[in-house]
């Protein structure tokens, strides 16, 4: 089943567009998006509400037809392959609803039966966690459970691409981490992974390169290490002032080591190339200026950081609030 080139892309778009018309006018939820995926990594797509990622995925899983442009998965284009791509891919969605009165290991065999070729529904079972659940009712599990059977559903199949939209939403810590092994060894079988997820550590671990959409186009792309050395410094000094920030960023971007500025309600944070050189500073500059220290802390820069930089907005707090 996995049989494409190490070099050949699994998934290729150029100038992809998708316009949506509507009493409003026209809105361009992807607008000239290039990306390639490559075979066997596993490729994060982050982006803020609205930023056109949803409908970036669907183009790619066949649900909905570009406006324009040109998309390539497994080397086959939708309209002309469908029937095979569709033995070939894997999907779990952001929330799938299964049949109520069906066990566990029914929906798995159900699944199973669609694929001409695929896995033992008991090792799928096994590989997400659901073993001591397989007859039980779909009604009687949790809302986790039915997340990671959504997952073993996608597995079935044995597909050479995986799309995993907001896969560990809502499981707990070991079970996001067994499902985490689980999207590891798929890439060490061969498989390629397309995930989205608000959990910023979860992209940092799991991901070989990320992509940033905003406004339906790529405003970044790296693996976790290149995006967040491209910050100017790999530090982050945060703090905040008894008597409030206020327009204070100006004040402490010529300190020394620092690269960036960047205040919220919660506080301002710099981003440091050497906190042992800019913690002085800025301890001195806030004696100099008599403003009272509430509370500072030091920490490695993150993909959180890389994210709120580029776009002004923290991606699961975005999330959270509404969907896309």
């Amino acid at each position: 089943m996995k049989s494409s080139s190490p070099a050949e892309p699994v998934i290729s778009c150029r100038g992809l567009h998708k316009q949506y018309t509507g009493r409003g006018g026209s809105v361009n939820a992807v607008n000239g998006l290039d990306l390639e995926i490559r075979r066997g990594e596993c490729f994060g797509l982050l982006g803020p509400n609205g930023a056109g990622k949803t409908t970036t995925i669907e183009i790619f899983e066949g649900l909905l037809r570009p406006t324009s442009g040109d998309v390539e998965v497994l080397g086959m284009r939708w309209g002309d392959n469908d029937n095979e791509l569709r033995q070939r891919i894997g999907i779990s969605l952001q929330e799938t609803r299964f049949t109520e009165r069906l066990t566990v290991i029914e929906t798995l065999v159900l699944f199973r039966s669609f694929y001409r070729n695929g896995k033992n529904p008991a090792d799928v079972m096994d590989a997400v966690g659901l073993r001591e659940k397989a007859k039980s009712w779909i009604g009687k599990l949790s809302g986790g459970q039915r997340q990671r059977l959504a997952v073993a559903c996608a597995l079935v199949g044995d597909p050479s691409l995986l799309f995993l939209d907001e896969p560990t939403t809502g499981l707990d810590p070991q079970s996001r981490r067994q499902l985490w092994d689980v999207i590891r060894r798929l890439q060490q079988e061969g498989c390629t992974v397309l995930l989205t997820t608000h959990y910023m550590d979860e992209a940092e671990r799991l991901c070989n390169r990320l992509a940033v959409i905003d406004h339906g186009k790529v405003i970044a792309m790296g693996s976790p290490g290149e995006l967040i050395s491209g910050l100017g410094g790999e530090h982050m000094i945060e703090f905040a002032l008894a008597n409030g920030t206020g327009a204070l960023d100006d004040l402490f971007a010529g300190l020394p080591s620092v690269k960036e500025v960047r205040s919220d309600v919660n506080g301002i944070a710099l981003t440091v190339s050497e906190p042992h050189i800019a913690i002085p500073a800025l301890l001195g500059r806030l004696q100099s200026q008599k403003l009272e220290l509430a509370r500072l802390s030091t920490r490695q820069a993150s993909l959180e950081d890389v994210f709120v930089g580029l776009t002004g907005r923290h991606l699961r707090d975005d999330e959270i609030s509404s969907t896309e």
